[in-house]
């Protein structure tokens, strides 16, 4: 997801604009200016015709904007301003998207060909010496002081956009500033590309079914369709790296060599070899500090952060020491019952592929309760449907399915969005399996930004949630781990935000928020997967429609805090190590070589791992959280926007987590206002307070460890 300012990015998650208007090119379906986006036809040959298309006319509206010598005001300045940015980045966000779900060599070679030019339009725009003079005599008008709030703030937001961009710079700076952002787009999408080869490659061969044992029946049968579809011949099993893959094999595999192999396969990806990205971080990592200084900034964190809830990345650094400290002896205690529990197996000395084996067999002999206990009670269909209830009785939203058509794969589902009144407010698709040519992890993004018209009517928002879920299985639909029903309502919860918003300036709707706010939504609304009167609605058997036993959720609750410290320090690491590898090494980069990356991390890894081999376990070379995606210098944002959701929560526990005047209130005062104002203003309005880190340590830690 994508921080919204006027540049916005090229990817799906940009800044969108209500659909409107005829084809320019019919044959050309990324030039079809329809509600629903026809990605069915659309082919790598279409990519370099619509993109010159979409920016020539961009280029266009900007030189008349910049060039009209009527007085400035928001109908001739800003309006047009943003009516072209949310334009140009609605039409290029299908392509954006097809590389993350669909991605074919051709289109490949078609996004990367136009990547360049579409990252040089986006800086261009905010160095436009026309353009910026006739924000800043806007800015300096009588209407502009009179603005309404949203558009006061958007214009003051816009200002500091341009600056924070490099206006003012000298034209020599400007265009070196365009050149090094061209190089870092390039360098990011490698990155993510390395990290989608060296996962679609990798795979292990087993020829002897007791190699599997312990693993779940359901992942011995995927894995034999997996060495079915890569013609392996005779008897075989292949393990892949998609996460449902390893997870099965992390998690249950009985055999340590299987565990290990498969370990290091995984947090060893893009650390060498043809798809090496240690060169790449170390490149990303200079770019980004010498962007930050041409700004005048002292660190890339500083100039990431300026806008964002933390504002300067020392104060991100002081809230990751601050909970490192207030976790640590939970950590310590649960380092230690892991330990314990692994030498009762038979484990002299735990290794980090151990960890989820024995932490699944650690909470088994505490609370008799495993993922696969629970899987049957989590078929995804009947989760969705209890998703969509739940929020209809909370929020009042109505989500319907809708006809499935022009979409990429059959997997991809499409539903509406209605309000109380009826009011189409929105409509998504939903992408929930692995697939060789499909990025790994969840995510929502964003297509087009509805919102209210000025004749009183409203245009639709339209979205996507994403998600690699273990799939159906012969007769069995696709069953869930709680932990992927969390992560269904998480991503459900970013949708949510942006199809509800009801802020007319659309460059300040939706999911545009600061970075280290956009995480309170999602992350609220996985809460409701751990309230019994929430589970009772959609946790029922398969099989029988039997509902999930209370026996079975007393045991998840006394089971919710379990390894909640290790849980949480990891967090803490990524984090902390995000902030590190952009404050200490960026400045020395140019000088280290790619092997000085990751013994950095490991370095950094160290106080938040129990011995040094589990600080070389890491997976930084294929963290595209950090290097290809939004989380640069900003992933402490999922545990800052976790104490906002904790102690959000609060209020629903105590006034019922199904209370509807709890959930209008919680709509009109965070979820359908955007960035129309301050974040801790929003929250203010909701809770009547500031926010309080003892909700957070309550929720996921409990009572001062020993």
């Amino acid at each position: 997801m994508t921080e919204g300012n006027l540049s916005a990015s090229s990817g799906p998650s940009a800044v969108g604009g209500a659909a409107g208007g005829a084809a320019t090119e019919p044959e050309n379906p990324l030039l079809d200016r329809v509600f629903r986006i026809p990605f069915d036809r659309i082919e790598a040959e279409h990519v370099e015709s619509a993109t010159r298309s979409v920016l020539d006319a961009g280029e266009a509206r900007v030189a008349e904007i910049a060039a009209d010598s009527r007085a400035p005001t928001w109908d001739t300045v800003m309006g047009p301003l943003d009516d072209l940015a949310l334009d140009v980045s609605e039409r290029l966000a299908p392509v954006g998207h097809l590389v993350s779900v669909a991605e074919t060599a051709e289109l490949r070679a078609a996004y990367n060909a136009v990547l360049p030019t579409i990252t040089s339009f986006w800086s261009r725009l905010e160095l436009h010496p026309g353009l910026w003079a006739r924000v800043k005599a806007f800015a300096a008008t009588s209407e502009a002081e009179g603005l309404d709030p949203v558009r006061r703030r958007h214009l003051e937001k816009t200002v500091r956009a341009f600056r924070r961009a490099g206006a003012d710079l000298s034209d020599d700076e400007r265009s070196e500033l365009e050149e090094l952002k061209v190089r870092l787009a390039r360098l990011e999408q490698n990155f993510a590309e390395h990290v989608l080869d060296a996962t679609a490659a990798y795979e292990h061969v087993i020829h002897d079914e007791r190699e599997l044992a312990g693993v779940p029946e359901p992942a011995k049968r995927r894995y034999r369709r997996s060495a079915e579809d890569r013609g392996v011949d005779g008897d075989a099993w292949v393990v892949t790296l998609d996460f449902p893959s390893v997870e099965a094999v992390l998690k249950h595999a009985e055999s340590r060599e299987l565990r290990q192999r498969i370990h290091e396969a995984y947090t060893t990806r893009c650390r060498d070899g043809e798809f090496d990205n240690r060169g790449l971080i170390v490149e990303i990592l200079e770019l980004r500090h010498r962007l930050a200084g041409m700004l005048g900034f002292e660190s890339f964190p500083d100039y990431r952060l300026e806008e964002r809830m933390a504002r300067t990345g020392r104060t991100a650094q002081e809230f990751e020491r601050e909970l490192a400290e207030r976790t640590r002896p939970y950590w310590r205690s649960d380092a230690d019952a892991l330990e314990a529990h692994a030498r009762e197996l038979g484990i002299d000395q735990i290794q980090p592929w151990d960890v989820s084996f024995v932490s699944e067999r650690l909470r088994k002999a505490r609370f008799d309760l495993d993922d696969e206990d629970l899987r049957p009670y989590f078929p995804l269909d009947a989760v969705m449907e209890g998703l969509f209830e739940i929020v209809e009785r909370v929020f009042g939203f109505t989500i319907s399915a809708a006809e499935n058509e022009a979409v990429w794969h059959p997997d991809v589902h499409y539903f509406e969005i209605r309000d109380e009144s009826g009011v189409h407010r929105g409509s998504f698709y939903t992408d929930w399996f692995p697939r060789p040519e499909k990025r790994q992890g969840a995510w929502m993004n964003s297509f087009i930004t509805g919102g209210p018209r000025e004749d009183g009517g409203f245009d639709p928002h339209l979205g996507v949630i994403c998600g690699n879920f273990t799939p159906a299985d012969g007769d069995a639909p696709a069953l869930l781990t709680h932990r992927e029903v969390q992560t269904i309502f998480h991503e459900f919860g970013h949708l949510l935000h942006h199809c509800t918003s009801d802020v007319r300036v659309r460059a300040r709707a939706g999911i545009n928020v600061a970075w280290d706010f956009v995480e309170l939504p999602s992350q609220l609304m996985e809460n409701w997967t751990l309230e019994r009167e929430a589970l009772s609605v959609f946790a029922r058997h398969w099989q029988t429609g039997d509902p999930l036993p209370d026996e079975l959720f007393e045991r998840m609750e006394r089971a919710r805090r379990f390894m909640g410290g290790w849980a949480q320090m990891r967090q803490i690491s990524f984090g902390s190590v995000d902030l590190d590898l952009h404050t200490d090494f960026a400045p020395t980069a140019s000088d280290a070589g790619p092997a000085d990356v990751v013994a950095f991390v490991q370095e950094r890894l160290e106080p938040f791992s129990i011995r040094t081999d589990f600080a070389r376990a890491q997976n930084f070379t294929a963290f595209t959280h950090l290097f290809s995606g939004g989380y640069a210098a900003g992933y402490y944002s999922y545990l800052w926007a976790e104490v906002l959701d904790a102690d959000a929560f609060t209020r629903f526990r105590s006034e019922g987590v199904f209370d509807r005047d709890v959930g209008r209130e919680y709509v009109r005062a965070i979820l359908s206002r955007g960035d129309s104002a301050p974040p801790e203003e929003l929250f203010r309005e909701f809770m009547g307070r500031d926010p309080d880190l003892e909700a957070l340590i309550e929720r996921n830690l409990g009572p001062a460890a020993a």
